[in-house]
């Protein structure tokens, strides 16, 4: 057996403002570093020992995860950061109120957009221009994605780093994006495309799941702190 606990970043300020944000670098709240410090606390109480951390290229699960670690006095381990963990592209959404969204293009489509499996947002002109993808991102940048679009990017990071870790043994921890965490929720759970529109994956709340040597799962707890 082996443990996999994965995490969304703490409030950031897009949240806060109810903004779509995406690849969008936006900061932790003063919210966001207080729900990193608990997630790290009630990790610490589970004396769970891990082997790595993965995050994305992006500050607000960055910060998450350094705040989590000196929480759970594991600030020393290895830290691999990718963008294949980014967050879901939300294309031309970005920056954008969602309430203000709704009023302009119709609560359909809004939904559509933020929950379908295969719907694309409206997409950017070009892509990104930022350094931090200039070396790493071998194929094309996207200018949106679908969840689907967001799965096919990250799933080959499960596969060729986090899976081959969990398969030695090795306790991982992931802090990642709402997003991302659905499409590896879906992965490990097999929920079906239709399903996956019902999952959320609150902000800063740990989940934990003790899995199999052939990394079925045993067992999920969602970590809260206790009142």
């Amino acid at each position: 057996m082996v443990e996999l606990v994965m995490v969304r970043h703490g409030e950031s300020l897009a949240n806060q403002n109810n903004e779509y944000t995406g690849w969008t670098d936006v900061p932790l709240t003063a919210k966001g570093i207080a729900e990193a410090r608990v997630a790290g606390t009630v990790i610490l109480n589970t004396n769970i020992q891990f082997s790595q951390v993965h995050t994305s290229v992006l500050k607000r699960a960055i910060k998450t995860s350094n705040i989590m670690m000196e929480e759970m006095n594991q600030l020393w381990i290895p830290i691999q950061k990718n963008w294949r963990l980014n967050e879901r592209h939300y294309g031309a959404l970005r920056g954008l109120n969602k309430d203000e969204t709704k009023r302009i293009y119709g609560v359909k489509q809004v939904a559509q957009w933020r929950r379908s499996y295969t719907t694309i947002p409206p997409r950017l002109s070009v892509p990104d221009n930022d350094r931090r993808y200039k070396q790493r991102v071998k194929s094309s940048l996207p200018t949106s994605e679908s969840l689907e679009m967001a799965f096919k990017r990250i799933l080959p990071y499960w596969q060729d780093v986090i899976a081959p870790e969990l398969r030695q043994g090795n306790n991982q921890l992931i802090v990642a994006h709402g997003s991302t965490l659905r499409v590896l929720i879906k992965y490990l759970e097999n929920i079906s495309d239709a399903d996956i529109d019902g999952v959320e994956v609150p902000n800063g709340v740990p989940i934990w799941y003790t899995l199999n040597d052939d990394l079925t799962i045993k067992s999920k707890k969602i970590l809260t702190q206790k009142k």
